[in-house]
This record gives structure tokens, sequence and C-alpha cells, in this order.
């Protein structure tokens, strides 16, 4: 393979969210020489002068970054001079309920126009087997006039970022990568051991991209699982979170899942319809992930069941209720709303009536449906004030002494009161001690 090309950047990361910004940030602190590519001027302008808007990354980080010499750009004449060029733009769901893949073809597309040879390009977007073979190289080639694995290297590697994560991060997370050939994998490999700890070659980009959705086609299907079984085991009198505890002790053949009110982020509720997808243009049916995405898709009618349940008990109906919402991001103490199932919850209270406020440490301001929810700062009187305060993401703040102690009525659809060994103000939390204003999903 030649290469032409008059190298003045080691690496042109292509989205500056989630994946792009950590990876980029992580590159610069190797000493590689960075520019972050992204489409919104804004978030470019903010770049440059220092200002981070991922959970990750923090302002000091990114004003660390721009010293060493990083910088954003909406230019894509950066590409001409790129040693590498890593694609990580979003992937959401379409209309149809299938991948959108517009941001990746426009990025193949845009970089296509001045793809130098010898040039490593790396799709991380998360994405349906077969993407980086049939749909990303004929882009690169027909407006290249290159070919990939001759004149420049194509491979696919899986983003593995967990926002919040305080252990594993890019540089300790195992990094797996898959080439269009043999020499395309080993080129991305060493690239990506300049700056990351461990890196696992894929027999090709097919291979790593069904890595990335059986990593989370597993953890979608065994949310499932104990999603289901949260609703039946309260009508069988079984204490769930107990179970799942006692079942954790085993050192082998186990491992836990919580329940919760659905599922959130952009990884579990999405990713494993890209695989459904995939599998149904072969003319099967994906059942097992079909039926895992109705089970969790219902939960927040579950909840609202509950919230339902319990406010008739008390002698209240939904209409006109003052409901208090905890935690509207998708996981505990990060500010990433999205596919939070808190927003599915908040919409169904609302159509019935409901009085929703919401406190979040995370979220300042948050609206659902074009309707502005108002956010309550005094928790502990946003607690007493409220008819039923459902705790739906498990931020930190919320203590089990501070949530048993100040509220009415309280639905921990996190399971954060069921605990073994949860302190409160009156002790060691059993499940024969849980207050009886206090109920679990």
């Amino acid at each position: 393979m030649n290469s032409e090309q008059s190298v003045t950047v080691d690496l042109v990361v292509v989205g500056q969210g989630y994946v792009g910004l950590p990876l980029a940030h992580r590159a610069v602190s190797a000493g590689l020489r960075v520019v972050g590519l992204d489409v919104a001027a804004d978030r470019v302008d903010s770049l440059n002068n220092g200002r981070s808007h991922v959970d990750d990354i923090t302002h000091e980080q990114v004003g660390e970054m721009v010293s060493a010499g990083f910088r954003a750009t909406v230019d894509d004449a950066v590409y001409a001079t790129a040693h590498t060029i890593v694609i990580c733009v979003p992937t959401p769901l379409s209309d149809q309920g299938g991948p959108d893949l517009g941001a990746v073809t426009a990025a193949a597309a845009s970089i296509a126009t001045r793809l130098s040879p010898g040039t490593l390009v790396v799709l991380e977007s998360t994405t349906y087997p077969g993407t980086t073979e049939e749909v990303v190289k004929p882009i690169l080639e027909t407006g290249s006039g290159l070919a990939a694995g001759v004149d420049f290297h194509l491979a696919f590697s899986p983003e593995r970022v967990d926002p919040g994560n305080a252990v594993y991060g890019v540089a300790n997370t195992p990094k797996v990568v898959g080439g269009l050939t043999r020499g395309c994998g080993e080129a991305a490999a060493a690239f990506y051991r300049r700056f990351i700890d461990t890196v696992v070659m894929a027999k090709g980009t097919r291979e790593a991209e069904m890595a990335k959705l059986l990593e989370n086609t597993y953890r979608h299907v065994n949310i499932a699982l104990v999603n289901e079984m949260a609703v039946f085991c309260r009508e069988l009198g079984v204490d769930l979170w107990d179970s799942i505890a006692c079942a954790a002790t085993k050192p082998f053949g186990f491992q836990a899942f919580q329940p919760g009110p659905g599922v959130g982020g952009h990884c579990i509720p999405i990713d494993p319809n890209y695989l459904s997808y995939k599998v149904k243009t072969l003319g099967f049916p994906f059942r097992f992930v079909e039926l895992a995405q109705e089970i969790n898709a219902r939960m927040p009618d579950y909840v609202l069941r509950r919230a339902t349940d319990l406010l008739n008990d008390a002698g209240l109906a939904v209409k006109r209720s003052r409901i208090l919402l905890l935690g509207v991001t998708y996981k505990a103490d990060i500010a990433d709303q999205r596919e939070s199932p808190a927003r599915p919850v908040a919409t169904k209270l609302l159509h019935k009536g409901a009085d929703v406020v919401f406190h979040d440490p995370h979220v300042p301001t948050w609206a659902v449906d074009g309707h502005d929810v108002p956010r309550v700062d005094d928790l502990a009187d946003a607690l007493a004030q409220a008819d039923l305060t459902i705790l739906l993401t498990g931020h930190t703040q919320y203590t089990p002494q501070m949530l048993t102690d100040n509220s009415k009525l309280l639905l921990d659809t996190r399971g954060r009161l069921r605990a073994p060994g949860t302190e409160t103000l009156h002790g060691r939390l059993t499940v024969q001690d849980l207050p009886k204003h206090v109920h679990v999903l």
C-alpha cells in the first residue's frame, strides 16, 4: 500500500459526542495530533473554548486537550492530511424501526472526496453486520477512486463507552478491531495500541460488528427476563431483589441483572434492533430480541399501573395528584437522558392528568412532549409535598434515609431500599422492616 499524503494530523475523529470526544481525549493524552470534526458549529466553538458537553470529560480536560494541540472543526478539508480517520457518528433508529445510517453515509461520502492513499478509516458507530463492507466501503471507493485493502485501510471497531463508569474508560477497556483484510486489521490494531492497553483482533469487520450487538443483546434479553419476573414475583409474594442478591452469591454460572422502569441509553434499547433488522432481511424472525423489546417497552405501563393502584389505595386518583419523579436520566449519576424510561412514564402520567414535577441533580430543565415539567430544588420539601414519589433513577443523592424519612408514598423502581444491608436512619434495612409507605416495582 502506497502512501502519497503529507501527514499533518495523526487522527481525525468524526463526531464529538459521548464516543468521539473521550476517544479524542485519550489519543491526545498519548501524544497524538488530533482534530475533532463535528457538523455542529456551536459544539465545535465550545470545545475550542475549553468547554465539554460530555459527562465523562470535564471542562478542565478539554482545556488541557486544546493546550496540547487539539482543535475542533467543521471543515472536512482536514481529512486530506490525516493518517487515521475514525467515524463516531450517531446511528439511531429510523421511523420504520431499522437503523438510520444517514450520518454514517454522509461521513463516508465526505471522507471519500479527500481520502488519500495510505489512510486508515475506522467505523466505530454501532450498526448491523455487513455495514462496513456493504455500505461504507462502496462509498469510499466510488468517491475516491481508491480500493479498500489495496490503496487504503478499512476496519470496524465497536465503541465500548460506559458513561459514568469510574473504573473502565477508553484506555483500559479492551478494544476489538476487525479489518476488511488481514492487513487492514493489523493497521487498525497497531493504531489503537498507541493509546489503548489491550487490542483484540476479530476475524473481520462482520465479526467485530456482531460482537458489539451480541454484548448489548445479551444485556437486553437478561434485563427483560428480570423485568418480567418483577411483575409476577410481586403477585407471588416474592422479593425479587432479595432473590437476585442470593443468586449473585454463586461464584460461577450467574450474572446479576436488575429490574427497572424500562431500559435507556443508546445501546440497550436500540442496538438489538439493528440485529433484528438484519435478520429480517434474511427472511427470519428474531423472536428472542423482539420479545425482549416488547417486555422492556411495556415497563413504563407497569409503572403507571402501580402508581395508579398506590394512589387508589390512598384514596386518591392519578388526575390532579402531585407526582414527583426522581431521576430522569437513563443511568445513575450522569446527565445523559437518551432513551430514558422516565420520559414515557412522565408522558403517561401527564396524559392521565397528573401534576408531574421532577428532581434530578444533573438535569436543570426537562420537557416532555412539548410540556416543560417543573423542576423542584428543595428535595426534602418536594418529597413531603408530593402525593406520590417515583424513584426512576438511583442517583447517589437519593439515600434511603432521605427517601423514607420525607416521602408520603414512595414507589421505588430501582430496588434501592431492598438492597441487602442498606442503611437507613432506623438501622440496617430488611424486607420485614420496609416502611409501610414504601413500595418496590
